[in-house]
């Protein structure tokens, strides 16, 4: 695998990472057909991109139809229906208060604008993060951004006014739910003492479930703790819903298990179905704040991206998908946890919906497992199986399969899942 691009693709930069070694020829549903004849059961969801599967005919013939009408009208110029389309959609999905949108084009660009909106709305320039957390590769995200040392390293002087907090993390911690959420809206509040004065503070940002750091879902009581902190020092809520949002735990944003509204969210991912388009969503008290002209971009607000966008919304309602998510879920909970008394290397299966997270452990140490999960995933995929990785230590399979995947689906990836670990765990 080291010597991937050099052999097999020797003019892609070497600095793109990749996890497999073969060319995709098309796709459907749940499964991506290779150039060489094969057919992959695909429960990676393009990182939870593809949410109503490959090439739904919906939002197929939605791009169709909107690419025949015209590709590209700049926002600041034209106002197309697509875009309003998509707003009267989203507008039906998200909490009431919830009355403005803007759109740009990866989730990076979405948490990059929101940090802005958070300081020019509030005039404070601090924001708080979490451990464990990923929002990004731009030069402000990286900052943002703490899964990883490797999305950082080599890129500094990274911006400064970010300042990081525990993530609530019951199973790393050792602690209850109960009890981490304690502690970790304790350290928070130290924080505020010690380092980061609330006057200074605009936003704290965090994942509605911790994405690449592990597929972690807060504790309710921590999440409804954090806007009665804001709400005390007048701190902007910001949730990331780039990974978590668009029906993937089995609500149209993961914001709903824990019944707290923030004041800004972020989208992407599944909220257009594979095409590139990302949003930023608040009230127009907060965006009325923000001069005329201080966010925007070339392409934000494509229209064949909000034609696509609104195909996705629809045929998810349609097709009833949220439910299928959490039917579809509890088998995948249910079958994940009944190898997991088989395999003790298996510490955690946890998540919401078709979110869900197993997580390994070799001696009591996560980094130990990182190349046992790395091997596992490999024989998964010797056997028709796409699976990720996730965590600081890589030692956590994500399974992110499209919501509208069946039970004979699940079934089948159950079951090549068995044969991997029989295959590689000790």
């Amino acid at each position: 695998m080291d010597n991937l691009y050099t052999e097999n693709f020797p003019h892609m930069t070497p600095a793109w990472s990749r996890i497999f070694n073969f060319v995709a020829d098309h796709a459907e549903g749940s499964y991506i057909y290779t150039a060489d004849g094969k057919k992959l059961l695909d429960f990676t969801s393009g990182i939870g991109v593809t949410n109503t599967g490959h090439c739904h005919p919906k939002v197929v013939e939605a791009i169709r139809e909107q690419a025949g009408l015209f590709l590209h009208a700049q926002a600041n110029i034209v106002v197309h229906k697509p875009m309003l389309q998509l707003i009267e959609e989203l507008r039906k999905i998200v909490p009431p208060s919830i009355d403005s949108f803007f759109f740009a084009n990866s989730g990076a660009e979405a948490l990059e604008n929101s940090i802005k909106i958070a300081r020019a709305a509030t005039g404070k320039q601090n924001v708080i993060v979490f451990n464990g957390s990923f929002h990004g590769r731009t030069g402000l995200t990286m900052a943002l951004t703490t899964s990883k040392t490797s999305y950082r390293t080599g890129f500094g002087p990274l911006p400064s006014g970010i300042y990081v907090s525990p993530f609530p993390y019951a199973f790393r911690m050792g602690m209850s739910e109960e009890k981490v959420s304690a502690y970790a809206l304790e350290q928070l509040e130290y924080l505020l003492a010690s380092q980061i004065a609330p006057k200074d503070t605009a936003a704290i940002l965090i994942e509605s479930v911790l994405g690449e750091g592990g597929y972690v879902v807060p504790p309710t009581s921590f999440m409804k703790g954090l806007r009665e902190i804001c709400d005390k020092h007048g701190i902007l809520l910001i949730f990331d819903e780039v990974q978590s949002g668009f029906g993937r735990t089995g609500k149209w944003f993961a914001l709903e298990h824990f019944d707290v509204v923030p004041d800004i969210i972020t989208a992407a991912k599944g909220l257009a179905s594979g095409m590139p388009l990302s949003s930023v969503f608040s009230r127009t008290d907060i965006m009325k704040k923000l001069d005329v002209g201080s966010i925007g971009g070339t392409y934000g607000g494509n229209a064949v991206a909000c034609a696509a966008g609104v195909a996705t919304i629809r045929a998810m309602r349609d097709e009833k998908m949220l439910e299928n998510a959490n039917e579809r879920g509890i088998q995948l909970m249910t079958g994940l946890r009944k190898l997991q008394e088989e395999y003790p290397q298996i510490g955690d299966v946890r998540g919401k919906g078709l979110m869900i997270g197993t997580e390994f452990i070799v001696d009591n140490k996560p980094e130990k497992a990182k190349p046992v999960v790395k091997e596992i995933i490999h024989a998964a995929e010797k056997r028709n199986l796409l699976l990720l990785s996730c965590g600081t230590y890589d030692n956590t399979i994500r399974w992110i399969p499209p919501l509208n995947v069946i039970s004979q689906q699940i079934n089948e990836g159950l079951k090549i899942f068995n044969e991997a670990l029989k295959a590689t765990v000790k």
